[in-house]
């Protein structure tokens, strides 16, 4: 096995657009259910809105890509207005299983090939990046180091990348440390005894999904920055990779989130670049390498299985802000 191309790979997911898109949609989760209490099962919805509402503005309606950007943002804060009208009163389990749905509604319908003009159905979308990478300052040429050489347009996406997410990261811990955030907090824990308060637990939490969602679009956005948009991406697996994030690093934090998805990504890199290699050496009890390659997704159901079990405050996370969790 070269191990030395296997440790490359993986580092180099640090930087990778994957990273820094699951550490906003981890974010926005960690709004909803970190401090809000919210048990949202459809963050890849929220993911695909944004994706495809920046990829639609710029093909359909020959939009600029910041303009873009911006619409894709305002259809999953719309998107998470209809969904909590009807739903932000039920609790626990039936949101689970009310977002979850919802999720996959949003999937269909850009899977369908009733919009298959402006959606591109199972083909997805491509060809969106030409105003993007023409606004890129960066002259032509690869720059970096080691495992992070890389040319100017994979440079660009990974700068706006980090800056929407530092952006977002600075805007969530001034809210979490506003009285906003600590009425937030008391209606994580007893929404009832805040209500009594004379506070309007509703709105609270729907300004808590608005926000939350919209920073869960800012990932999809910059996840279809380097490529193309398949429907595929957008399935229930891809939320349960975002909660796992979330649990690794911590719900109720703003740094736990970040810290989640950079070892989620490596940890995948690395299993998907090892996996294989050790079942061509025949190390794996004769698995092929296509088996061993989804024997990684096996263990990301084990591990999210464990931290739930064992450490439900993450890494970064307090055990008596996760109390709720009970």
């Amino acid at each position: 096995m070269d191990w030395l191309q296997i440790l490359s790979n993986s580092a180099s997911s640090i930087l990778s657009p994957a990273t820094i898109g699951y550490a906003l949609a981890a974010l926005g989760l960690a709004m909803h259910f970190g401090y809000g209490g919210l048990i949202n099962m459809g963050i890849a919805g929220f993911m695909a809105i944004g994706a495809y509402g920046y990829a639609i503005s710029v093909l359909t309606f020959g939009l600029p890509w910041w303009l873009a950007a911006i619409l894709g943002l305002v259809a999953a804060a719309v998107f998470a207005l209809i969904l909590g009208i009807p739903t932000l009163r039920l609790r626990g389990d039936y949101l689970a299983i009310v977002t979850i749905a919802a999720a996959e509604v949003v999937r269909l319908l850009f899977l369908t090939t009733a919009f298959d003009d402006v959606t591109g159905s199972a083909d997805g979308l491509s060809g969106y990046h030409a105003s993007f990478r023409a606004s890129n300052p960066i002259p032509d040429g690869e720059y970096g180091f080691g495992p992070w050489i890389y040319n100017e347009t994979q440079w660009w996406v990974r700068i706006m990348g980090l800056l929407t997410l530092a952006f977002a990261v600075l805007v969530v811990w001034m809210l979490t440390h506003s009285p906003w955030g600590r009425a937030l907090k008391g209606i994580r824990e007893d929404e009832d005894a805040v209500r009594s308060l004379g506070k309007n637990v509703f709105a609270y939490k729907m300004q808590t999904l608005v926000l939350g969602g919209v920073i869960a679009a800012a990932g999809g956005i910059v996840y279809a920055l380097p490529a193309a948009i398949s429907p595929g991406v957008y399935v229930t697996s891809l939320t349960f990779f975002v909660w796992t994030a979330l649990l690794l690093g911590g719900a109720a934090t703003v740094f736990g989130p970040l810290l989640g998805s950079l070892i989620f990504w490596v940890l995948q890199t690395f299993l998907s670049n090892v996996l294989p290699a050790m079942a061509s050496a025949g190390l794996l009890f004769g698995m092929s390498s296509i088996q061993a390659a989804t024997l990684r997704f096996i263990l990301v159901g084990v591990a999210l299985m464990l931290l739930v079990i064992f450490m439900p405050q993450g890494l970064l996370g307090n055990k008596k802000e996760l109390t709720f969790v009970k």
